[in-house]
């Protein structure tokens, strides 16, 4: 005979509305109360039917998470991981489930959201990432759909919630820390230019030249995709030119152990000879030899919050909208130095 509420209801001397409200994780429930109601459902071998929750509900209890386009660099790059994590910690709290879609282009992407939205598979929506002109967030705005972004919008940033970091003033730390080494000649390897993130990077890195009265040299800029690949090709092209950059700043950790690569097959001393800093302090920025200095970006907490800022809008439609930042601070490891004297001649 299967265990209903009424029976945990019993065991705890509460009312079978006050077990719900404790499965459902409801602020109005005393902890003591919870703690009863969680101990009889325990003991009982209770497990609450979340299905048939979310038929009376007419609520999926189901969060769509939205990747880039690119399946290859969702595979490769732990970000995407870390970041999972984070929405997965998230939605557990308030016992919901997550649906991930990509694609191979932004058509079949474009799709995969529609078919999420207009099928009625999810209560609301994440974006792993924040471009320019993104038909899909155009898509999800217009039908008033719940959604959250990780990343800043390019417009209408104050209409929708968001969860970032301050990438614009991490980059010009980054680039501050350089120079404050002595370096002049600082290459910037971004993601595509088509990313809000890329584009605050990119100006902190501006910025921070400015301020320290060095010309900016467009030569030393390069964009690449978040993968391996994009970090060897992106400083394969630097060292070809006329005078290479002593300093990179590298807004990816895995773009960044293919600089590191490209670097020492090389024979190219890292950080006498070229210093870094990448972005993301991912696992194998430490594993990296030598050890990369990283912005950590706390990728774990973006994921967390973002979950939970979705939550909250879709358990209250009056949910001010939010723009939340997340602290980064920067790991110093073996990857930076002074530039040697030859190497940091002013000779053009």
């Amino acid at each position: 005979m299967a265990i209903t509420i009424k029976d945990v209801a019993k065991l705890a001397n509460v009312a079978p509305s006050t077990v719900s409200r404790v499965i459902a994780n409801s602020p109005r429930i005393s902890e003591n109360t919870k703690k009863r109601v969680r101990e009889a459902m325990e003991e009982l071998g209770y497990h609450p039917n979340f299905i048939a929750r979310s038929l009376a509900s007419q609520s999926t209890k189901v969060i769509g998470i939205v990747l880039p386009h690119s399946s290859g660099v969702f595979f490769q790059n732990p970000f995407f991981a870390e970041v999972i994590h984070g929405l997965s910690e998230g939605a557990r709290e308030k016992h919901y489930a997550l649906q991930m879609t990509t694609g191979k282009t932004e058509d079949e992407l474009y799709q995969g959201v529609m078919q999420m939205v207009q099928g009625g598979r999810v209560d609301g929506i994440i974006l792993l990432y924040s471009r320019i002109d993104d038909k899909i967030l155009s898509y999800l705005k217009d039908r008033n759909f719940p959604f959250v972004v990780i990343g800043k919008p390019f417009e209408s940033v104050e209409q929708i919630t968001h969860v970032d970091n301050d990438n614009y003033l991490a980059a010009k730390e980054a680039t501050e820390y350089m120079i404050n080494l002595g370096h002049k000649k600082i290459g910037f390897i971004g993601g595509s230019p088509s990313l809000t993130v890329t584009i605050d990077r990119l100006n902190g890195y501006k910025e921070a030249l400015k301020n320290s009265k060095i010309k900016l040299n467009e030569n030393y800029i390069i964009h690449e995709e978040f993968h391996r690949e994009g970090g060897q090709d992106a400083v394969m092209a630097l060292l070809r030119r006329s005078i290479p950059p002593t300093a990179l700043i590298v807004t990816d950790d895995l773009m960044a152990l293919g600089v590191v690569n490209s670097l020492t097959e090389m024979q190219i001393d890292i950080p006498n000879e070229v210093s870094i800093i990448s972005f993301n302090n991912a696992l194998f920025a430490e594993m990296s030899r030598p050890p990369l200095t990283s912005i950590d970006i706390h990728i774990v907490e973006l994921g967390y919050q973002a979950a939970r800022s979705l939550i909250q809008l879709l358990e209250n439609e009056n949910e001010p909208v939010k723009r939340i930042i997340i602290p980064h601070h920067l790991v110093v490891r073996h990857s930076c130095a002074s530039p040697s004297i030859l190497i940091s001649s002013d000779i053009e």
